[in-house]
């Protein structure tokens, strides 16, 4: 993509290029017919961070993995480069954005302090389903008797307390599966022989003796599958 004045809208000034060929005018089109924008192309970098592939020769650059996003939300992107220091074994280059999200936190989620969750499950099984039903017959049995006056605030409240504290002594709270860490000590030792492997041979690639960083990448992913329990078919 280049740095047309009628394409303002969509793309920026900080192009790479100066004209758009025909793959650029495509995704300018998609972008204009999606309302999108094309953010990579507006933020000042120098052309070494605007990069994002290099030929084998590398005497040929060009500036042709972008990140998009709608208008409505472009502000939320504040800068994006190419990362050339990630090592991905390809000819392209990282990129990178930098973004900026405003969350809204939803009401409900603020009164839940406690975070409570029950285990709906049990209910599933005769025992716990007929002790829940005992428990909130006997509980609801006493709002029978509440004036008609009561504030409807304080109603709901004692409806509510009623149902959490049934479904608490009646259902148990869930329990969350705690996940074991997958990335540890054996995949930094993995790492660290793939890296010294390629730093080998980036100084001497005739020689035979070298370990291939082939290797040590599948066997990393072997370790992984075998704590994971899955099967390399």
């Amino acid at each position: 993509m280049g740095r047309e004045n009628i394409f303002k809208l969509t793309i920026g000034n900080e192009s790479l290029h100066q004209h758009s060929n025909d793959n650029g005018v495509r995704i300018i089109t998609f972008a204009i017919s999606k309302n999108l924008v094309v953010k990579s192309t507006m933020f000042p970098h120098r052309n070494i961070h605007k990069y994002t592939w290099t030929s084998l020769d590398g005497k040929n650059h060009n500036q042709i993995d972008n990140i998009l996003i709608d208008r409505r939300r472009h502000s939320s992107i504040l800068d994006v480069g190419s990362f050339r220091g990630a090592d991905c074994e390809t000819d392209h280059y990282l990129v990178v954005a930098k973004l900026r999200e405003r969350l809204a936190v939803r009401k409900q989620a603020t009164q839940n302090s406690e975070g409570e969750i029950f285990n709906l499950r049990k209910l599933n099984e005769l025992g716990v389903n007929e002790k829940y039903l005992i428990e909130i017959t006997n509980r609801f049995a006493t709002l029978e008797n509440l004036n008609g006056d009561e504030n409807v605030n304080r109603t709901w409240e004692n409806i509510k307390g009623n149902i959490q504290t049934s479904a608490k002594e009646s259902l148990s709270l869930h329990e969350w599966k705690q996940h074991k860490p997958w990335f540890d000590k054996e995949c930094v030792e993995f790492l660290d022989q793939r890296k010294q492997a390629k730093m080998q041979w980036i100084q001497d690639p005739s020689r035979s003796n070298v370990y291939n960083p082939n290797n040590v990448r599948r066997n990393a992913s072997r370790h992984f599958m075998k704590k994971e329990g899955i099967s390399e078919s």
